[in-house]
């Protein structure tokens, strides 16, 4: 059983119809990414999938579980949670307040506690600025402190929007490496790129979204080597 399926989704902005038909599946432990040019519907299924927008036909479960009863705030209590893209940190509070409302459903403060010091351990420069207002922040460490908040949640999903737009080159590499470090550390993600071929090096398996739609599905290696992914995605 997959740990997470989208089937036969549809959602609407309005009368706009922005995800037709789309089904995908992530299993536990994979990195799943979806991949495809601007407005194809990539954010507005991680959206869906966090129940900030409602699908407004087919069906998302988590390990087995059907999600359309749940608000968003409990999906995330279910191990569902996302990293918005454009980082969105909280920029009038502090690194470590950042980091607290990120476990505003935990009740266990020993494991917040430890979990602090693993994000600390990940990103020193996090630790470093702990008292330092988010918005003061460099775009690469804001990157990092929304990687983190999202972590303060323990999920057993991770849903990253375009974790690399507007960083340098250099902050690319490092934000994939953190990708590579949490998987490795048993976090299933669900990664959103619009840089083709550094999440298809990163991920397993990918899925190609157009106009709303899913146009192609399959190992992440065969898609680095389909000759339309990479006159579509990668400029080639």
């Amino acid at each position: 059983m997959a740990m997470l399926e989208l089937k036969n989704v549809h959602a609407h902005y309005g009368k706009i119809h922005a995800l037709k038909d789309i089904s995908i599946t992530v299993n536990k432990g994979e990195i799943v990414t979806l991949i495809g040019g601007n407005g194809a519907g990539k954010s507005t299924t991680l959206k869906t999938i966090s129940g900030t927008l409602r699908p407004s036909a087919g069906q998302i479960f988590l390990n087995g579980e059907d999600l359309g009863k749940y608000p968003a705030h409990e999906i995330v209590t279910l191990g569902i949670v996302q990293v918005p893209e454009g980082r969105r940190v909280f920029g009038q509070l502090t690194v470590m307040e950042n980091l607290d409302l990120g476990a505003f459903t935990s009740k266990d403060k020993k494991r917040d506690a430890a979990t602090v010091e693993k994000i600390f351990h990940m990103f020193p420069r996090l630790a470093e600025r702990s008292k330092q207002l988010a918005g003061t922040l460099s775009g690469g460490e804001q990157q990092m402190l929304a990687m983190g908040r999202a972590l303060m949640a323990d999920p057993k999903i991770l849903l990253l929007d375009e974790p690399s737009m507007g960083l340098a080159p250099v902050l690319v590499d490092s934000v994939f490496a953190t990708i590579k470090t949490l998987h490795a550390q048993g976090v299933t993600i669900l990664l959103v790129e619009q840089n083709a071929r550094m999440a298809l090096k990163t991920a397993s398996r990918g899925y190609v979204i157009q106009t709303g739609k899913v146009i192609l599905e399959d190992d992440a290696k065969k898609l680095l080597e389909n000759e339309m992914v990479k006159k579509a995605y990668m400029g080639d």
